[in-house]
């Protein structure tokens, strides 16, 4: 009988736990919990395009670039109190002072885009890693084609949207 009761509680328990729907988190520091809920994380601008890519010695936009940025406005505007960080970055090749001048070339070309679909200025910063922080390790052109970028991260959030 003590078997039955104790089964029926364990049951009971399980059931209970099962109910009971975990909180979300932004997984940015800053936020506000709220953005968790209805979207505008980092992972959020991942999967809509968080990078895109240049030429050797370039900072002009490619056609893939201006529509990866373009849904990047689209989001921003969907989103109006995230802030984002633009990244730009060159292969290894070259001296650091050029490439930190490709990158911040990179970087500009990239929020001047942003800013020109109407996200405001104020929303997107800069910022040029040169060949400081590579995201392929190789030293081929595969891997100097991944590390020519500019990467738009979410780095914070604003309530009053602006």
């Amino acid at each position: 009988m003590k078997f039955k009761a104790l089964g029926a509680f364990a049951g009971l328990a399980l059931l209970a736990a099962c109910s009971n729907t975990p909180t979300a988190s932004t997984g940015n520091t800053g936020g506000t919990g709220t953005e968790a809920s209805t979207g505008g994380t980092e992972q959020d601008l991942a999967n809509v395009g968080d990078r895109v890519f240049y030429d050797l010695a370039k900072s002009n936009l490619s056609s893939d670039a201006d529509a990866t940025l373009g849904k990047q406005a689209s989001w921003l505007a969907k989103y109006p109190s995230v802030n984002v960080l633009v990244a730009g970055n060159a292969d290894e090749r070259g001296t650091e002072t050029y490439n930190l001048a490709l990158g911040n070339s990179r970087a500009d070309a990239a929020r001047d885009y942003l800013v020109a679909q109407g996200v405001a200025a104020s929303r997107v910063s800069t910022i040029s890693y040169g060949k400081d922080k590579p995201i392929a390790p190789g030293h081929d052109e595969a891997s100097w084609q991944q590390n020519r970028n500019a990467i738009t991260s979410v780095v914070g959030f604003n309530p009053q949207g602006n």
